[in-house]
């Protein structure tokens, strides 16, 4: 249900009770009713189609952002469509919860068990992409957790409207409706609430700009999941097929510059570079992009902008690539190591020794050989849909999807044993 505004405080307080008692009654539904719950959601979502194109439409109007941001701002009917399927294919999936990690028995008889079990409440921060609430709020249901929603201002319509179709789904089955609640405040006060609520809100998850995650991570009292930046790169190593090497690095590049899965660095490796770099160059041109490049890479084309230090440590989110040229795989996974964010880099190359080195010496959440990097994606990954990319060690990595929703817990399962 939303939530009050009056008191950003008292109402994320009473936001965290109704959700700790929604996930208790999850906890109890069969995987059949979370599934239920999730398909009604999801015909709410085709039938409030107009309405929620209407409420993107004023968000849009009020936004003065630039085209990558729009471009994630935007609802189409196809990806208002996109939502609906995306929580049926979560809806679709084997049920995470209470699924054995691992049985073993002891010399006494105890057998032990490890089974898979729901976090409780999680916490959502999201920044303009209004359809985080619908994947959000799909997979921590079919996980067995309650959510609470806290969408940017800049998709405050958009998120809103997302969310009261999918509450009235939720309404005509069995899964409590405060199982999915969204903040109808914009005030950054509340923000500061969900990351103070230590014992009320189990696990923070933002997904945003580098801005929002940085403060999250700096003054959360709350266990986070979080990610960097999106800077990857792709490897075009010197025994790359060429006509490949064009058709990856174009899609990695170009297919949609706002998400965080686009690479941003071309890498080529000096004893092609000559022959290819001024082809990719071309590819790129014709579909809109601009350059940043180093000395070595401005010899082969002197039309290309010289790249500064910085501009190798920027996630450009838009149709701008930097281009270094590298001498061989170690001096790639080098400039990797010293500017990466450790999300996705991907190497194209026929020799397969390499590819391996690359990809064992590789420190990303993500590697990737002979592919887009836009492939890190949690539907891609056959995960139905995605909360975030993490890029921490610890707990999940990657794409962020049903069983990385999940802790653990354990059973002992005896015959009377005491312990001598």
């Amino acid at each position: 249900m939303p939530l009050d505004d009056t008191n950003p405080a008292i109402a994320l307080h009473a936001a965290a009770g109704r959700a700790r008692a929604a996930s208790r009654v999850l906890a109890r539904l069969t995987a059949t009713e979370r599934n239920a719950g999730l398909l009604a959601a999801a015909r709410e979502l085709r039938a409030d189609s107009a309405k929620i194109l209407a409420a993107n439409a004023l968000d849009l109007a009020a936004g003065t952002a630039g085209a990558a941001f729009r471009d994630r701002l935007t609802l189409t009917p196809a990806r208002v469509e996109a939502m609906a399927t995306g929580i049926e294919e979560v809806a679709a999936l084997p049920d995470p919860v209470g699924r054995i990690m691992a049985d073993w028995t002891r010399p006494n008889g105890l057998r032990i068990q490890r089974i898979a079990a729901p976090i409780g409440v999680i916490g959502m921060i999201y920044e303009s992409r209004p359809n985080v609430g619908a994947d959000a709020g799909s997979l921590c249901l079919k996980s067995g957790n309650a959510v609470i929603l806290r969408g940017g201002s800049e998709s405050f319509h958009s998120a809103a409207s997302i969310h009261a179709a999918i509450t009235r789904g939720l309404a005509t089955t069995k899964v409590p409706v405060d199982a999915i609640q969204i903040a109808t405040t914009t005030d950054r006060a509340f923000v500061a609430a969900m990351l103070a609520a230590a014992g009320e809100i189990d696990l923070i998850i933002p997904r945003g700009g580098k801005s929002l995650v940085q403060r999250v991570q700096a003054e959360a009292r709350v266990p986070v999941l979080a990610h960097a930046e999106g800077l990857c790169h792709t490897y075009v190593h010197e025994r790359a097929d060429p006509a490949m090497a064009r058709r990856v690095l174009a899609n990695a590049k170009m297919r949609r510059t706002g998400v965080c899965g686009a690479t941003e660095t071309l890498l080529i490796d000096a004893k092609i570079a000559r022959n290819l770099l001024p082809t990719l160059v071309g590819d790129l041109s014709e579909l809109g992009c601009a350059f940043r490049a180093n000395d070595a890479a401005r010899a082969i084309c002197p039309e290309l902008p010289a790249a500064t230090d910085a501009d190798f440590h920027t996630e450009w989110l838009d149709a701008i690539l930097s281009i270094r040229i590298v001498h061989g795989v170690d001096e790639a996974l080098a400039h990797i190591a010293t500017y990466g964010s450790e999300h996705t880099d991907a190497i194209i190359t026929e020799d397969e020794a390499v590819a391996r080195h690359f990809l064992a010496n590789l420190g990303s959440a993500v590697g990737m050989w002979n592919a887009s990097t836009q492939f890190c994606d949690g539907g891609e990954f056959g995960f139905g849909a995605e909360i975030g990319i993490a890029t921490g060690r610890i707990h999940a990595r990657g794409p962020v999807g049903l069983e990385q929703l999940t802790t653990m817990r354990y059973l002992v399962l005896g015959q009377g044993q005491v312990r001598p």
